[in-house]
């Protein structure tokens, strides 16, 4: 079985990055938010372009669909790497508050800096950036504690810039999610696509629901990833032995049992069940040790 080729880059992005590149001058603080499931495949391979010296708020959202162990893991290997991350589930709330106090905390080394030059304080200027689909708009709307910005679970709702305040301490800039304009990397191309942080216009539903049976059972060898042994019999009925023959049947036998053989809308809901959890808190991406 071939990996699926996974491309991506409509209209509203490159509208929406130069957008971004105007407004970059205007903004103190970079809050780069990425999906707990895949952190490396959301990190944009652009980002130090647009920090520029800028400060820089790792924010880790979805932190409630991974294991704590993995959520460990990763922890380490970001502060290994001299950063600090905010792990948060901006849906239901959790860790927002702590975000909040970091961006604040961010502010108030730039007002010091301006009473410094004789300057009057004022409210620090935040970029929300970040993938499609990995909750910027979600933790913002936390964040002012109403729906100020379209949200959404899935790729391509933000479309626009859009400042809001918050208080008198925080001004956040909403930005559209940003992708590279060619994925190199297919294996993260895949990630993203499995997590819906990336338009389904992008993939071939099939052949990504074929590749995420083959990475189950990788990641099944890997108790941090959160694969329950069996997950997909105590779900589906039927086993997978995990090689890539065995894939297509499985496919083709779960298909027959709940779709009445349509394939496509087996793989959609196999995608659809990892989305939602039913498999499990699974971690795609693990820190190598």
């Amino acid at each position: 079985m071939s990996s699926p080729t996974i491309q991506w880059y409509p209209g509203h992005i490159a509208k929406a990055e130069k957008q971004l590149s105007k407004n970059l001058d205007k903004v103190d603080l970079v809050i780069e938010v990425r999906d707990a499931r895949i952190p490396l495949a959301t990190a944009h391979p652009h980002l130090h372009r647009w920090i520029k010296g800028k400060q820089h708020l790792l924010v880790i959202n979805r932190r409630d669909m991974i294991s704590s162990e993995a959520r460990l893991c990763w922890d380490r290997w970001f502060r290994d790497q001299a950063q600090t991350p905010w792990w948060c589930d901006a849906k239901a709330g959790t860790g927002v508050k702590q975000v909040q106090q970091a961006a604040i905390r961010a502010g108030d080394q730039l007002n010091q800096r301006r009473h410094s030059r004789g300057m009057r304080p004022r409210p620090v200027r935040a970029l929300t950036l970040g993938f499609p689909n990995v909750g910027k708009s979600a933790l913002i709307n936390r964040l002012v504690r109403q729906k100020v910005v379209a949200s959404a679970r899935r790729a391509g709702v933000t479309r626009t810039l859009r400042w809001v305040r918050l208080g008198q301490d925080l001004d956040l800039l909403d930005a559209p999610g940003v992708l590279p304009s060619r994925l190199d990397d297919q294996q993260a191309a895949l990630h993203l696509a499995l997590c819906d942080d990336i338009g389904q216009a992008a993939y071939d539903i099939e052949l990504v629901a074929l590749a995420f049976l083959k990475l189950l059972s990788s990641l099944e060898e890997q108790a941090a990833a959160g694969v329950a042994s069996g997950i997909l019999e105590q779900r589906y009925g039927i086993n997978l032995a995990g090689d890539t023959a065995e894939a297509h049947a499985w496919l083709s036998a779960v298909a027959e049992r709940h779709t009445s053989g349509d394939k496509e809308r087996m793989a959609q809901r196999l995608l659809d069940d990892f989305r939602r959890e039913l498999l499990g808190p699974i971690s795609l991406e693990l820190p190598l040790p």
